[in-house]
């Protein structure tokens, strides 16, 4: 049997040991969930390893890895740094395949742990009185501010709480302060501050120095500060659920999909986004006569070469929910993670296909691996392991040539 695909957690760093301990104690409780599995840890800033180095090591005895990044949001570090430190990693590593799963997210089990802080905090207050005041990181991009405060709404309607009031700590606003002081003008005496934040660190530091400060300056008004949701069961739970939905599916009777030749010619084709992944598959779109429109914010540079050239119809902005249209096939490909969603559900609404590049099983369609030869095409599709059905398609495609 192949042995396990090493597990490499992408985790932020900080400079206070207190944090770092605890991101090694989570390690050590997903080791115990994946027994059989080598399960090690990376840091973006400030910790080391790094992890491009953790990557490297991990894929001493076989060039592949799974990365989980340990990140709540979807922000700077999701979006860009950890796919730029997998690519420097497959750069090191010759014949590398890494699979990156997806950030952790508002998961069902994370919201308990939440709920578990809150509600030690909160005390001998009961929820009706108690107002909680949601703090994010904040970050520059807007979709991962928005998450956090979609995130303060389904904790607020899955409890009896007075009120939930969304602030951040940095980069955006309202300020902590400046949420506390909308709270207070609410009429809220009772709160309790809650940083949604991983492990202890700066920000857990400056939730409880601000909070204070705040509370000296209004003496009728009770604060009292949650604790971090720190390595618990129910993290390494979440951790080890996004390692194993990136593992290819035990093989059964073959891929779950049933095979058809899609003839697109003449026929609305929407793609969103134009990263790598768009640049790969639209040139077979147009090859098969597709009239190809593209909704994104740039593209790479072979795009904006074949869009110069008039080959596809292209809106330089972010995905619109009227930009289906009549589309009969959609490729969701984009970076964020959240408008693939969208657009899968929406082609879902209309009965159109729609191939979601990061996260298969949860649009309609799949992309098979393809070749031409001797007049036929090739096209495999195998059961979430791409590398396989490449491999397949490459030595069919060989022997008819």
């Amino acid at each position: 049997m192949n042995a396990p695909t090493p597990l490499v957690i992408a985790a932020h760093g900080t400079r206070v040991g207190a944090g770092v301990e605890a991101c090694h104690r989570l390690v050590d409780l997903v080791r115990e969930r994946l027994p059989e599995t080598p399960v090690s840890v990376g840091f973006v800033e400030l910790t080391q390893p790094s992890i491009p180095d953790a990557l490297v090591d991990a894929m001493a005895e076989q060039p592949r890895a799974v990365v989980v990044p340990l990140m709540l949001g979807t922000g700077g570090h999701v979006r860009a740094d950890i796919p730029e430190f997998i690519d420097e990693a497959c750069e090191r590593v010759p014949g590398a395949h890494i699979d990156y799963a997806a950030h952790l997210g508002p998961h069902p089990r994370l919201m308990e742990a939440v709920e578990q802080r809150l509600h030690a905090a909160r005390g001998d207050w009961s929820e009706e009185e108690t107002t909680v005041v949601f703090v994010g990181r904040g970050a520059l991009v807007p979709e991962a501010n928005a998450d956090h405060v979609r995130l303060a709404r389904m904790l607020h309607e899955r409890g009896s709480w007075q009120s939930f009031e969304t602030g951040f700590i940095q980069v955006t606003r309202p300020s902590l302060p400046e949420t506390l002081d909308r709270a207070y003008a609410t009429g809220a005496r009772r709160i309790v501050v809650m940083g949604h934040w991983l492990f202890p660190g700066r920000l857990r530091t400056w939730t409880h120095e601000r909070s204070e400060a705040w509370a000296m300056e209004h003496r009728d008004a009770e604060v009292r500060v949650a604790e971090v949701i720190d390595a618990c069961p129910e993290l390494a739970d979440v951790v080890a659920e996004r390692y194993l939905e990136m593992l290819p599916q035990a093989p059964t009777h073959g891929s779950p999909t049933y095979l058809s030749g899609l003839r697109l010619r003449d026929r609305d084709v929407l793609v969103i986004g134009g990263g790598k992944v768009a640049t790969r598959r639209i040139p077979r779109l147009l090859e098969a006569g597709a009239r190809v429109r593209v909704v994104s914010p740039s593209l790479t540079e072979e795009l904006r070469a074949l869009a110069g050239e008039g080959r596809f119809a292209f809106s330089e902005r972010p995905f619109l929910d009227s930009d289906l249209g009549d589309a009969w096939y959609v490729l969701a490909a984009t970076d964020q993670p959240s408008v693939n969603a969208l657009a899968a559900r929406l082609a879902e609404e209309r009965h159109t296909f729609c191939v979601r590049a990061d996260a298969a099983d949860e649009g309609s369609a799949w992309t098979p691996a393809v070749d031409n030869a001797h007049g036929l095409t090739v096209a495999v599709i195998g059961n979430r392991d791409p590398r396989t059905s490449k491999r397949v398609k490459e030595a069919i495609a060989a022997t008819l040539r």
